[in-house]
């Protein structure tokens, strides 16, 4: 296997020196519009892991050119394109994977669009809708795009999965729900607004009317910030209060799971979610360039770039920030012995450690971690097929096997009160 890795920001960072440790891949090309980037990660294995070293090398890309990422990936003899950059890239880099004749996986899908006149209850193109499109074109050329396999989407697929394949004899809902404890400080050791993923796209995911799909209705969107409630998270978070939130989760699960209702929901707390509405409020989360003055004249500039540019990089984050995230999923239904049950899987990932042992805080180090361990099922043959397709759709117990004993990754199983599976009862877990 030789992966050309699109993107060296905090989560691609992550992907290079978790991989560092594996010997699955022959080799890994680390690639990214600024050279220095790549460099630096590669300049992180040659220092922690330096007998790994001659399996990395670098190179510069632009992810926005289909062509170049076609002729970089033929130039390297990849096998496989990990995309590891904005969602915005996403389809340049899927159809220059498809030109390479070259297998493919994100854990970001194809964006959005928004319903022009009824946007908070009817969807227009869903998130990933126009990869799934593609299924057809990359079944006839034999390749696999694997995609939505991060954090989440990714291990909260393969969370459902394994609930519905081993856990449970009837679904009811599957609600994808994350959350943390995370704090920022500045040097003055004040707490200050740094998101932990890149900024673009949480006003991607937060502004945008949230997707739910039901069974009988099908998928529907709702304001953003929906129906907030209180879930109470393990590992020591405790209670957060989450709200609905447009995920691609909710597009994929539906394809090929049988339940009544999926949606996503996302503990973001009160201060993110002024912020956000203030963005919004000011335009700020607006894609399209407007003209603005500069030293040496007009020059065009989105505005949701300029809030990126402003803010502190989520991958320089590690120093600063404290406390654990938690990814997971809770399935309601029917266990296996035909009584109501709840259950929330989850993987909980603490700053303090991966700061500790990759120079990584802890948000882009479990998005990391996902793609890393699917890449090692693909190379080992335990996972195949071709298409367009979600880690929902395959073996979800040699994932998490994978990811406890050899990645030493503990994931949490934790049954609730079915009554009341947003609190933690003693009496259920």
């Amino acid at each position: 296997m030789r992966i050309l890795l699109i993107g060296a920001g905090g989560v691609g960072d992550a992907i290079v020196k978790i991989s560092a440790d594996r010997n699955f891949f022959e080799k890994l090309i680390v690639s990214d519009y600024d050279i220095q980037r790549a460099e630096n990660s590669v300049a992180w294995v040659k220092e922690h892991s330096p007998e790994a070293a001659d399996k990395f090398q670098t190179a510069q890309i632009d992810a926005s050119d289909a062509d170049q990422v076609a002729a970089l990936a033929k130039e390297v003899g990849a096998t496989h394109i990990m995309n590891a950059v904005e969602p915005k890239f996403v389809q340049s880099i899927f159809d220059g994977a498809l030109k390479a004749g070259v297998n493919y996986m994100d854990m970001a899908m194809s964006l959005s669009h928004v319903h022009k006149t009824d946007p908070f209850n009817t969807p227009a193109e869903k998130l990933g809708d126009w990869q799934y499109d593609k299924h057809a074109e990359f079944e006839k050329a034999g390749l696999l795009a694997l995609i939505g396999t991060g954090a989440e989407p990714g291990i909260s697929n393969i969370f459902a999965r394994y609930a519905a394949d081993h856990l449970f004899s009837e679904v009811d809902e599957i609600c994808i729900l994350d959350g943390g404890n995370l704090v920022v400080k500045n040097e003055q050791g004040e707490e200050i607004f740094a998101p932990s993923f890149s900024i673009w796209t949480v006003i991607e995911e937060c502004l945008n009317p949230p997707l739910i799909w039901e069974k009988d209705r099908g998928w529907f969107t709702t304001e953003p910030f929906s129906e907030p409630a209180m879930f109470e998270f393990p590992g020591g978070i405790g209670p957060i209060e989450c709200v609905n939130v447009e995920h691609e989760e909710v597009n994929m699960l539906p394809r090929t799971m049988d339940a009544q209702k999926v949606r996503f929901k996302y503990g973001l707390g009160t201060e993110f979610i002024g912020v956000l509405q203030t963005l919004h409020a000011l335009g700020l989360d607006k894609t399209e360039p407007v003209s603005v003055r500069s030293k040496s004249g007009r020059v065009e500039v989105a505005p949701r770039d300029l809030v990126a540019a402003v803010l502190p990089d989520p991958a320089s984050l590690v120093d600063s920030m404290t406390g654990m995230t938690c990814a997971g999923t809770l399935v309601t239904g029917k266990g296996l012995d035909g009584k109501p049950r709840a259950t929330y899987l989850y993987h909980v990932a603490d700053t303090s450690w991966t700061g500790k042992n990759y120079n990584a805080q802890a948000v882009v180090w479990q998005t990391a971690l996902v793609p890393v361990v699917a890449l090692e099922l693909l190379s080992r043959g335990d996972w195949k097929a071709t298409g367009v397709r979600g880690p929902e759709e395959f073996d979800a117990k040699l994932f998490l096997d994978l990811m406890s004993t050899e990645y030493q990754q503990p994931w949490g199983s934790q049954d609730r009160n079915p009554e009341n599976p947003s609190v933690i009862d003693a009496n259920w877990a």
